[in-house]
């Protein structure tokens, strides 16, 4: 007998599932919550587990993230409220075998849990025919999938720059308020990690973190994204739709890229902000909502209050807390540690072993201005795993062209002896200049132990013109 585990907070579809498939020859379990889910899962195993996505205690992708820890060949039926299509290609993509909207029709449900079952044991048939080597590499790739999955604390890398941990210290230290939240930083620096640390360390982290990227929103679908809208509000509207406030209901909302809404949703959002409900389109009925913001630009939003490209009265609702992101070329000291990260983090998606860093590469990444910021890195570093041989030393080659020319450039412009060299008359005052500047800054990063910040601020410069200077002198520390 197969057994079925049914996770819902509604006691009546608990109940209604329950009595229904057990009707038709199935052994089910119910529980309202994740975490008593899980309990369940690690005493006794389950064949499938039909799971609703909004739970009170956690969401369907976590869940199913906790599932595929407990029991990889657990198959996993997710039920969700509202027709998306986002988030069921979401969740088959991360291992669901199929999801389920709400209302429930028992046929459907029915239909649906033999042909899980059948492709299932298609899949075992097809296993047990195969070699045994065969089996064993298919056997590797699952263990491989779920190290990866088990190894949360990947998502996330530290730096221990000054700039690092000032900016880890502010997360940490505004994460337990409800303040809303401005994160500012160039594109790829991080902006949406930072939302989900705050979300991570915050009171509200069992409740529901969702992100909207509100520069891919048209006018039209905006309010519909945000607010929901109900069945036959608009032409294509076939049925109810969930807005993003009411997914992170008692959680975190995190809106990127805030000054691309237009004028009349921003003026919708204010209130939203002010009278804490929402009204789907196309309904007159008010909605409470529990939500905490946080929003991201990659322009400062007072100066888009200036161009009058955004509302004043709603950024000062907003921001009630600014965090700045530095940019990577700020951050260089934690180069070494975010390489060594994401070089762990691509071998395990290639299952294979990446060398080492050849020490011209090194120069590079040092020399480099990264306008792609950390994004860029990780891009860098999956591009040149993959195409260098296995335990090989990573090489020039492997870079990207424009990072190639960059670094070449910079070649042709300084003298690479590693020294200052004297390059016309001795006593010509810009010379004496340039080998006092050099000397100088040489001195003093000795004196900090080549920490650079330190460095910047006992000369009375800021970072990027110390790196500057750096690179025209040929200083490589």
């Amino acid at each position: 007998m197969r057994n079925i585990l049914i996770i819902d907070d509604e006691i009546n579809i608990c109940t209604l599932l329950s009595k229904f498939l057990t009707k038709h020859g199935f052994a089910v379990e119910t529980t309202m919550t994740g975490t008593a889910a899980l309990k369940m899962m690690k005493e006794k195993p389950f064949d499938l587990v039909l799971c609703d996505y909004r739970l009170k205690d956690t969401d369907g992708a976590q869940l199913l993230q906790d599932i595929r820890q407990i029991n990889p060949n657990t198959i996993v039926i997710i039920i969700t409220g509202y027709t998306d299509v986002r988030v069921a290609v979401e969740m088959v993509k991360n291992g669901a075998y199929d999801y389920l909207s709400k209302p429930l029709y028992p046929d459907e449900i029915l239909t649906l849990v033999h042909k899980a079952f059948a492709h299932k044991d298609a899949e075992m048939e097809r296993l047990a025919s195969q070699p045994v080597e065969s089996a064993s590499e298919e056997e590797a790739r699952e263990t491989l999938l779920q190290r990866n999955q088990n190894d949360k604390n990947d998502k996330y890398v530290y730096g221990q720059s000054a700039n690092s941990q000032e900016l880890i210290r502010q997360i940490k230290l505004v994460a337990p308020t409800d303040y809303s939240v401005i994160i500012f930083g160039e594109t790829g620096t991080g902006k949406e990690s930072v939302a989900h640390l705050i979300h991570y360390h915050s009171k509200r982290n069992e409740q529901p973190f969702v992100a909207l990227d509100c520069g891919s929103l048209s006018k039209e679908l905006a309010a519909s994204e945000l607010f929901g809208h109900e069945k036959g509000a608009f032409t294509g509207a076939i049925s109810t739709k969930i807005g993003a406030f009411e997914q992170a209901q008692g959680g975190t909302l995190f809106l990127d890229e805030i000054s691309n809404l237009s004028y009349d949703i921003q003026v919708a959002m204010l209130r939203v902000l002010q009278e804490k409900v929402i009204r789907r389109v196309g309904s007159l009925k008010e909605i409470p909502v529990d939500v905490r913001i946080i929003v991201a630009s990659n322009e400062k939003l007072s100066e888009s209050v200036q161009r009058g490209k955004f509302r004043e009265d709603l950024f000062h609702r907003f921001n009630e807390f600014t965090i700045y992101i530095p940019p990577l070329r700020e951050r260089q000291e934690d180069l070494p540690l975010f390489v060594e990260a994401f070089v762990h983090q691509v071998e395990k998606e290639l299952d294979k072993t990446c060398g080492k860093i050849s020490p011209e590469v090194w120069d590079c990444f040092r020399q480099y201005n990264w306008p792609g910021n950390i994004r860029e890195l990780k891009n860098i570093i999956r591009r040149a795993c993959l195409l260098t041989p296995e335990n090989e030393d990573i090489t020039m080659s492997a870079l990207p062209l424009e990072m190639k020319e960059s670094f070449n450039q910079i070649l042709d412009e300084v003298p690479m002896n590693g020294e200052m060299t004297i390059l016309s008359n001795e006593n010509d005052l810009k010379t004496v200049a340039l080998q006092a500047e050099y000397n100088k800054i040489v001195n003093v990063l000795k004196e900090v132990k080549y920490n650079k910040t330190k460095a910047a601020q006992m000369l009375n410069i800021d970072r990027k013109t110390l790196y500057n200077k750096l690179r025209l002198l040929n200083i490589n520390y």
